[in-house]
C-alpha cells in the first residue's frame, strides 16, 4: 500500500515550508563533519587534556586517532525512579564498546526534574524551561569535539526532548537513545484515579492517598501509566533512534543490560568510521517527524508533544504548526488503550504486542514512511520487531502478528476510535490544543459561564469551599511560558472530574498545560497567543458564555463584538512567579520564550551562515 494521501500531503507541505531553514541546517551539519576521527581537530593540549584520567588501554586507542570515541550524555539521578537505574549504564557501554574496539567517554550530565515530584508547585515554573536547559546542557557535554558518536541515556518528560535537540545541534554525529525501562506494575490505575477524587473530596485521608500512590510508584523504573514519558519512548522507536522493542524493558533485567550493550555497539557501526556513517541530523528528517506525530495519534500519547516536537523539528530545520496535527489526526485511528486513556499501563501493552506491532500496523495501512533512515540504516520496516535474550546477546523477531489483548492493542482495522482524538480548537479565544481520546462524547461540547482564575489555588479554594457546584467553564489565564513557565496543572484533575461525575457540565480553558495524564474531563490547552502577550482570555470576565465544543473544533467566548472590543485586557501581578525556588535564574527564559504553537523554545531556526571573511 502506498503513504495514505493525507499523510503523503501534510509531508509535502512541511517539506515546502522548511525549504530554507533546512537547507541551511544540512549546511551547518556538513561543515561539521570532521572526515576520520572527530578529535583530529584537536591540538596534542587539547587532546592531552582529555584523556589524562583515562585507563592506559583505552588513552592508547584515543592517541592513534584512529578508533571511535562515543559520548554518554546522561540523565542519572536516584531521586527519579525512571532514571535511577542509568546509574550502571556506563559501566555496561563501555565494556561492550571496548569489544568492538572503541572507546566511550562519559561527556556530561544533564539535570533532569520530576513532573510527579513539583507538581502543584513552586518548581514545576521550572519544568518546560528545563528542557532547553538539558539542550544547552548536551551542547556543553559535547562542546569537547572529542566524539565520533553519542548514547543518550534519558526517559521522562523534558529530557528526552532535551537531549534530542541538544543532538541535533550536533547534527554530525550519530546518535543513538538508550531507555531504562518501566518499573513492574503496581496498583491498578483505575483505583489510583479513584482514591484521588475521593481525597480531594476529604473522603479519604492523607495517610490512605499515600498508601495509593506509594503502591503506585513502587520502584525503579518509569512510571507506567502512558503519560509525556512514556510518549517519548515511543516516540524514540518510531523515529528509528533506538533499538528494536527497546522501549518497555524493565530494568534490572538480562535483556535490558543487553540491549544497553547492544545500543552502545551501535553507536560505533554507524560512526564515520564504522563503514555505515548514520548522522542524526539525517535521521531526524520531515518524514520522520511525520511520523513521529502519526505514532503519538495513534497510541493517544501526550499533549506535551504538541510543543516538543515542534521544538525537535525547529533544531532540525523543519517547520511544523497545529494544522499538521490535527489534518493527520483526523486519519490516524486510536489503536491502544493506555491509562488515561484505558486501564491498562505500559507493561501490559508491551505484553499484547507493544511498538512493533503499532509500527507494523501504521506501515501496512500507509499511515507511515517506511523510506526513512533510522539507525539500523535498513528503513521503518526493521523496526517492525521484538527483542528476546539469546544467551547473552539480543535476538530480533517479528512482532505478533495478533494483539494478545483487544482491550489494549488493536489493529488498524478494528481500531479504538477511528481519529487520533487530539485536534486543534480555535475561535476568537485563540487556538488551543484538546485531547479527546479519553473524555465521553457527551462532555465534548461544554457551553457555560466563564469563572476566571489566576492560579491552582485560587481555583482549588473555591472548590474546597464549596463555590463550584455549578456548571462552568474555568478559565485558568496567565500560566503560559512568558509568565510563569507554562506549568502542568494537574492539581485541578481530581476535583473537575468530581464535578463532572456529580452531573456538572465543566470544562477548562487554559494557556497553561496538562501533560500526558489529560484524562476525562475536557480542556482547551496551550491557548495561543498566551494572556501575557496580548491573547484574548485576558478580556473574558466571570459570567460570559464560553462555548467549547469539539465536534466543530470552535474554542470561543459568546459577546457581543462591541462589547468585546472595548475591554481592557486583564492585568495581575506575577512577581510571585518570578522569585523563589530558583525562578529568578530563569527570567531570561521567560523574556525570549517563544509561542506554545511554536514550540516553546529560546532558540531560533538554522539560519544561513554568514560568508567567510575572504568570500565578503
Amino acid at each position: 500500500m502506498g503513504v495514505h494521501f493525507v499523510v503523503e500531503s501534510v509531508t509535502a507541505r512541511i517539506v515546502l515550508r522548511s525549504l530554507p531553514s533546512r537547507g541551511a541546517y544540512l549546511a551547518h551539519l556538513e561543515a561539521a563533519r570532521v572526515r576520520g576521527v572527530q578529535r583530529r581537530v584537536l591540538s596534542c593540549t587539547n587532546l592531552a587534556h582529555a584523556v589524562a584520567a583515562f585507563p592506559r588501554h583505552d588513552k592508547m586507542l584515543l592517541k592513534e586517532q584512529k578508533k571511535p570515541c562515543v559520548a554518554i550524555v546522561s540523565a542519572y539521578n536516584d531521586m527519579l525512579s525512571a532514571h535511577q537505574p542509568f546509574e550502571h549504564f556506563p559501566s555496561i557501554i563501555k565494556e561492550a564498546v571496548r569489544k568492538v574496539g572503541a572507546v566511550a567517554q562519559f561527556a556530561g550530565a544533564v539535570p533532569a526534574m520530576c513532573d510527579g515530584v513539583t507538581q502543584g508547585q513552586a518548581g514545576m515554573e521550572l519544568s518546560l524551561f528545563s528542557r532547553d536547559t538539558i539542550a544547552m546542557a548536551t551542547a556543553v557535554a559535547l562542546s569537547h569535539n572529542m566524539f565520533d558518536a553519542a548514547l543518550y541515556l534519558g526517559v521522562c518528560d523534558k529530557i528526552v526532548p532535551g537531549l534530542l535537540i541538544g543532538a541535533l545541534h550536533f547534527g554530525h554525529l550519530p546518535a543513538v537513545f538508550v531507555p531504562a525501562g518501566p518499573m513492574t506494575s503496581g496498583l491498578p490505575n483505575g483505583e489510583k484515579a479513584r482514591i484521588r477524587q475521593l481525597y480531594a473530596q476529604g473522603k479519604a485521608t492523607r495517610a490512605q492517598l499515600l498508601e495509593c500512590e506509594s503502591k503506585s510508584y513502587h520502584g525503579a523504573g518509569t512510571c507506567t501509566f502512558y503519560g509525556t514519558a512514556n510518549s517519548n519512548q515511543m516516540l524514540m522507536e518510531v523515529m528509528g533512534l533506538h533499538l528494536p522493542g527497546s522501549a518497555f524493558v524493565t530494568p534490572g533485567t538480562p535483556l535490558r543490560d543487553a540491549l544497553t550493550g547492544a545500543a552502545a555497539c551501535r553507536a560505533v557501526a554507524i560512526a564515520a568510521q564504522g563503514g555505515s556513517y548514520i548522522p542524526v541530523g539525517h535521521v531526524v528528517d520531515e518524514k520522520n517527524i511525520v511520523n513521529a506525530i502519526v505514532a503519538l495519534l495513534a497510541t493517544g500519547g501526550s499533549t506535551n508533544h504538541t510543543l516538543h516536537l515542534v521544538a525537535i523539528a525547529k533544531a532540525a530545520g523543519i517547520v511544523i504548526d497545529w494544522n499538521d496535527f490535527n489534518e493527520l489526526s483526523a486519519v490516524v485511528p486510536l489503536l491502544t488503550r493506555i491509562y488515561p486513556n484505558g486501564e491498562a499501563d505500559v507493561n501490559h501493552f508491551h505484553a499484547a504486542g507493544g511498538t512493533g506491532f503499532v509500527i507494523r500496523e501504521l506501515l501496512d495501512a500507509g499511515l507511515l514512511h517506511e523510506d526513512v533512515t533510522t539507525i539500523l540504516g535498513r528503513g521503518l520496516r526493521a523496526h517492525c520487531a521484538e527483542a528476546f535474550l539469546d544467551g547473552e546477546s539480543v535476538l530480533w523477531k517479528d512482532a505478533p502478528q495478533e494483539s494478545f489483548d483487544q482491550d489494549v492493542l488493536r489493529k488498524v482495522s478494528a481500531p479504538f476510535a477511528p481519529d487520533g482524538g487530539l485536534i486543534l480548537v480555535s475561535g476568537n479565544l485563540g487556538r488551543a490544543v484538546m485531547k479527546i481520546s479519553a473524555v465521553k462524547p457527551a462532555h465534548r461540547t461544554v457551553e457555560a459561564p466563564a469563572l476566571v482564575f489566576h492560579s491552582q489555588d485560587e481555583f482549588m479554594h473555591a472548590y474546597h469551599s464549596g463555590q463550584l457546584e455549578r456548571d462552568f467553564v474555568a478559565v485558568l489565564r496567565f500560566q503560559g511560558p512568558r509568565a510563569n513557565g507554562m506549568p502542568e496543572l494537574h492539581a485541578l484533575t481530581p476535583a473537575l472530574a468530581n464535578l463532572q461525575d456529580g452531573g456538572r457540565h465543566v470544562a477548562l480553558v487554559t494557556d497553561g498545560r496538562m501533560s500526558g495524564a489529560s484524562g476525562k474531563v475536557p480542556a482547551a490547552i496551550h491557548v495561543s497567543p498566551e494572556t501575557l502577550a496580548g491573547g484574548p482570555l485576558g478580556l473574558v470576565r466571570d459570567g460570559d458564555i464560553i462555548r467549547l465544543d469539539a465536534a466543530s473544533g470552535r474554542l470561543d467566548a459568546l459577546v457581543a463584538a462591541d462589547v468585546w472590543a472595548a475591554r481592557a485586557p486583564a492585568y495581575t501581578d506575577l512577581t510571585c512567579s518570578e522569585i523563589g525556588m530558583g525562578r529568578e535564574l530563569f527570567a531570561m527564559f521567560r523574556a525570549t520564550v517563544s509561542a506554545a504553537e511554536e514550540g516553546a523554545t529560546t532558540f531560533g531556526l538554522p539560519a544561513p551562515a554568514a560568508p567567510a571573511l575572504h568570500e565578503r
